[in-house]
C-alpha cells in the first residue's frame, strides 16, 4: 500500500505540535531530535523525554484527540507526517505493526517510570550520569555511535529542564564528570571516556529500555 506521507524539513526550536491542538495524523523522525514538553506558569518548561529517529512522539494523537503538551525540534529535523486515517489502515490490516506500535507505548512507559525514579530519589551527579547512559544506549541500537562518542547537540538548559536542575546545577555538574574522567562533551560532540564508570555513577541498567539485540 502506498502510504500519503509528507516528509518536511523543520528549523530547530519549533514546535511541530502544540499544547491543545487536535492533531488528524501522526509524526514520525527521520533525522533529527526532538523533545517533549509542557510550559507551566511564568514561562517554566518541563521537558519529558526526546525523541531519536525512528520515534513517533504522537501516537497517542490515534486515541486522545486532544494534545496535552507540546513536541519541538531540538537541532534541524526531518519528520515525516502519516495521516490517522492511514495509521489505523496500517493497524488494522497488519497485527504484527499493531504489535510493534503497542511494545512501542509500553517501553515508552517503561522510559517515563525510570525518569519519575531518577527525578525523586537521585542526585544531580547520578541524574545526569543516568541520562547520558541512556541517550548513549538508544542513539547506539540504531547505529549513530561511533565507538563511545555520539552527536549530541543538547543545551545545559533543555538538559535542566529535563533532569529538574538549574543551568547553573547541570554546568557545575558536568564539569566535575569531566575531572572525574567520565565524559568529554563539546559543542555537541559528547565522548564517553569511562563507560563502565558512568554507568555505575548513574546506577544505569538498560533493562528498561527492553532492546533487542
Amino acid at each position: 500500500m502506498a502510504l500519503p506521507i509528507l516528509a518536511r524539513s523543520i528549523r530547530p526550536d519549533q514546535d511541530i505540535a502544540r499544547d491543545h491542538d487536535r492533531p488528524s495524523q501522526c509524526c514520525i523522525l527521520l533525522d533529527g531530535l526532538l523533545y517533549r514538553y509542557k510550559l507551566l506558569e511564568e514561562g517554566k518548561r518541563q521537558i519529558f523525554s526526546f525523541h531519536i529517529s525512528g520515534d513517533i512522539p504522537d501516537l497517542q494523537s490515534l486515541h486522545l484527540q486532544v494534545m496535552d503538551h507540546n513536541i519541538g525540534t531540538v537541532v534541524s529535523s526531518v519528520v515525516a507526517f502519516v495521516p490517522h486515517e492511514t495509521m489505523n489502515r496500517l493497524i488494522d490490516d497488519h497485527p504484527r505493526i499493531r504489535n510493534a506500535l503497542w511494545r512501542d507505548t509500553l517501553i515508552e512507559a517503561a522510559v517515563f517510570r525510570e525518569w519519575m525514579a531518577g527525578l525523586g530519589r537521585r542526585e544531580a551527579y547520578g541524574r545526569i550520569s543516568h541520562f547520558i547512559c541512556e541517550l548513549f544506549v538508544r542513539y547506539q541500537a540504531i547505529g549513530l555511535a561511533n565507538g563511545y562518542k555520539v552527536e549530541l547537540p543538547l543545551t545545559q538548559e533543555k538538559m535542566g529542564d529535563a533532569l529538574g536542575l538549574s543551568t547553573v546545577h547541570v554546568n557545575r555538574t558536568l564539569q566535575a564528570m569531566r575531572t572525574d574522567g567520565l565524559i568529554r562533551w563539546y559543542r555537541g560532540h559528547l565522548n564517553i571516556t569511562d563507560w563502565s564508570g558512568l554507568k555505575k555513577a548513574g546506577a544505569f541498567d538498560a533493562t528498561y529500555l527492553h532492546l533487542r539485540h
